[in-house]
């Protein structure tokens, strides 16, 4: 007798193997990162798999939750914050819909790294999410970068830019500023990142510095998938038919973005949180002016 399986569990096993795949080379690549860093400053540093090892090993910990910790807050939003990037790594990778989702996820996990901060009760913790707040002043702007793609474009919708770059070329030629202002996202989001004020070593290790086994296991995840989805956003967007025609040269174009990232991150210093601010909304502001100008010549 032929056992029927529900094309609704295919698609759940789908969902699950292409997080897991995301997981992995996200990490990875965060690895990798870590390692152009320390042989750029001389170190030999550990393997590309580090990444992985640790999050795995933090997994296995037992879980500690601070006396000073505000629960269920605590818990909910370590869960919280790999639900973000799972559900951007499925309606941007997968689905391929509005890019304006996934900028308003994006602007989400800001919340969630608040959240995590105040919620651990640690001085440490709250500067960090404090910081992160304040961060999300310089990188609102990037709605001009939606705003001037939808003009280029007339699309919000991921599967129409990139069907738009297969006729027309890759935007990144025709919007070089906008493709600039994404890019100096991508560094703030890596470690050790000029930008990275919210995981300042000053602060110990920021909103995440009393997050402890699991939790802390979640967060790497939730990181490593954030990364992978910001590499992939913005090749799609940027250069989209690479995503179309080879997904293998959409992998070498994240290594080579994260090589390029890695090389600034080692070669300059942390910015004080507002010089990074500030500079960061500098290079929006050039975004923002030539999103204007298309407003007013088409």
């Amino acid at each position: 007798m032929d056992i029927i399986v529900p094309n609704n569990i295919y698609h759940v096993v789908d969902a699950i193997s292409y997080g897991l795949y995301a997981f992995l080379v996200g990490g990875l690549l965060l690895g990798f990162h870590r390692k152009i860093i320390s042989r750029i400053q001389g170190r030999p540093g550990p393997p590309i798999i580090q990444y992985l090892i640790h999050t795995f090993k933090y997994y296995l910990k037992e879980i500690s939750i601070p006396i000073t910790a505000g629960n269920p807050l605590y818990i909910f939003m370590a869960l919280m914050g790999i639900i973000v990037w799972l559900t951007a790594l499925y309606l941007g990778a997968v689905f391929k819909t509005s890019l304006l989702i996934l900028v308003g996820l994006y602007v989400l996990q800001k919340i969630v790294e608040h959240g995590c901060g105040l919620s651990s009760g640690s001085p440490y913790g709250k500067l960090g999410g404090v910081r992160s707040v304040f961060s999300a002043a310089a990188e609102v702007p990037l709605f001009a970068v939606v705003g001037i793609i939808y003009i280029l474009t007339q699309s919000l919708i991921i599967k129409d830019i990139i069907s738009y770059q297969l006729l027309n070329g890759p935007i990144i030629f025709k919007l070089p500023f906008a493709a600039f202002a994404f890019f100096i996202l991508l560094i703030s989001k890596a470690p050790n990142s000029p930008f990275g004020i919210v995981k300042d070593k000053s602060i110990v290790s920021g909103y995440i510095t009393e997050h402890f086994g699991i939790l802390e296991s979640l967060i790497l995840i939730s990181d490593a998938i954030a990364w992978f989805v910001l590499l992939w956003l913005f090749i799609a967007v940027f250069i989209g038919p690479i995503v179309i025609l080879n997904p293998l040269l959409t992998l070498i174009g994240m290594a080579i973005l994260t090589f390029i990232i890695s090389i600034i991150c080692a070669l300059t210093p942390l910015l004080t949180p507002n010089h990074s601010v500030m500079l960061q909304i500098l290079i929006t502001a050039l975004v923002i002016v030539d999103l204007i100008h298309k407003t007013i010549t088409v």
